[in-house]
């Protein structure tokens, strides 16, 4: 039953289907084939009972909040800011790259809205200033994975969901791992262009009057992040209020700039609407596949079969690891959070892993998934904005850095308290 699901999915990913499809699909197969009860009447009562949770609310409002910042020009003057800051360190505006994902992570909660965000602005200068194509492009492959870590985001509430694990504690673990992955990143950068100094293109300079100047482009973003993160952790609102009142916030903050026009909010509407069916197909499909899954005992053949492997907690923390970056080469992201994490998540912390902990952890393997082939999303994200060039040159680039996640997972297994500290603190 687990071999023919597997290859069944694998087929309709193959044949091109989008995966929120795909998933529905194989539900619909598997129910003629191993169940006696008509479980497809279900449909219906489970898409709306998925779509009815009042915290999913948050995923389009987050969305919208990056799709505001993007098209009222906010994220470019970010940009611009932070290459005055950090582009005197070797590697130079590949250094900008993450930082400024960091900043838009802060506000935008979304990987690819991320990656394509920084990647609009950055890519341009990659031959103005000689950089190597490779490692730039993976910078900002990688640095748009730092959105699905450093809170407000979206996956971490996928996840407080699926697990009914606090959505505020789970923010709150994520910020010093995300702050120390973009650090991470900026080592192999910095390294890189060390080693190979001509990787490293023509350097900005800046003079310090330029810089401090360019630090009022810096306090939009840092102050939607506290209106947003501030908000939840004061007690005044819950993350989907806080969401929304991040997208008032940026409509705010575009009306003063004057970039907040009746053909800039049907863009905006637009973007969020393409972004948010996309999710929430993928979250009714899964859902449906999940209690197809459940009424044909597989998920219940699975968990055994995890289970019956009698091995340490340390081992099955490996296993996981290696079954998520399996995994990672074949579906997109929140399918594969959807799909697994019910099954994963009872048995880890089954095992004596603090459901805190473990969500930092799948989201980092998670963060993987996206610059891993031939699934990796952002690679495709930052591919679609080049006007030359094959993918090869996208993940060659990402390469480093995912070994970088992976040591930052090591990392998190021996230092604990690096994700659970600020929970600890506060709660």
């Amino acid at each position: 039953m687990i071999a023919t699901s597997l290859i069944l999915l694998l087929v309709l990913l193959g044949i091109s289907i989008p995966v929120g499809a795909a998933l529905g699909v194989l539900g619909l197969i598997l129910e003629p084939i191993y169940s006696m009860l008509p479980l497809s009447r279900a449909m219906g009562e489970i898409s709306w009972s998925t779509s009815n949770e009042f915290l999913l609310v948050a995923i389009p409002l987050f969305i919208m909040l990056g799709e505001i910042l993007l098209r009222s020009g906010l994220a470019e003057r970010m940009y611009n800011a932070m290459s005055m800051w950090l582009s005197w360190l070797p590697g130079g505006l590949m250094h900008a790259n993450i930082g400024a994902s960091a900043l838009f992570a802060a506000t935008s909660g979304s990987s690819v809205a991320t990656a394509a965000t920084v990647g609009t602005v950055a890519i341009p200068q990659i031959r103005k200033k000689g950089y190597n194509e490779s490692l730039f492009l993976g910078s900002l492959a990688a640095g748009g994975t730092l959105g699905i870590l450093i809170p407000p985001s979206i996956n971490l509430i996928i996840y407080g969901v699926l697990t009914n694990t606090s959505v505020p504690k789970l923010y709150l673990a994520g910020i010093i791992p995300g702050l120390l992955m973009a650090v991470l990143f900026m080592a192999v950068i910095a390294i890189a262009c060390i080693v190979k100094p001509a990787w490293g293109g023509d350097r900005t300079r800046s003079s310090w009057h330029a810089r401090v100047s360019s630090l009022v482009d810096l306090i939009p973003p840092l102050g939607i992040f506290l209106l947003v993160v501030g908000s939840i952790y004061a007690g005044l609102a819950t993350p989907t209020e806080a969401a929304a009142l991040g997208v008032v916030g940026a409509l705010l903050l575009a009306a003063w700039m004057r970039r907040l026009t009746w053909t800039m909010l049907r863009e905006v509407f637009e973007g969020t609407m393409k972004s948010t069916a996309m999710i929430m197909l993928i979250v009714i499909g899964a859902a449906f596949l999940n209690f197809v899954m459940s009424g044909i005992g597989l998920t219940s053949a699975i968990t055994n079969a995890i289970a019956g492997l009698h091995v340490s907690p340390a081992v099955m923390l490996l296993v996981m690891v290696v079954f998520y970056l399996i995994l990672g080469c074949f579906m997109e992201t929140l399918s594969m959070m959807i799909t697994t994490i019910p099954i994963i998540a009872p048995i880890m912390i089954g095992l004596g892993f603090d459901p805190v902990w473990l969500g930092i952890v799948i989201i980092i393997l998670v963060e993987t998934a996206l610059i891993t082939p031939p699934v990796g999303l952002n690679l495709f994200v930052v591919q679609s904005l080049r006007t030359t060039g094959s993918m090869n040159a996208v993940i060659a680039g990402s390469l480093p850095f995912v070994i970088m996640l992976l040591l930052m997972i090591g990392v998190l297994y021996w230092i604990p308290n690096l994700a659970l500290w600020l929970p600890t603190l506060f709660g």
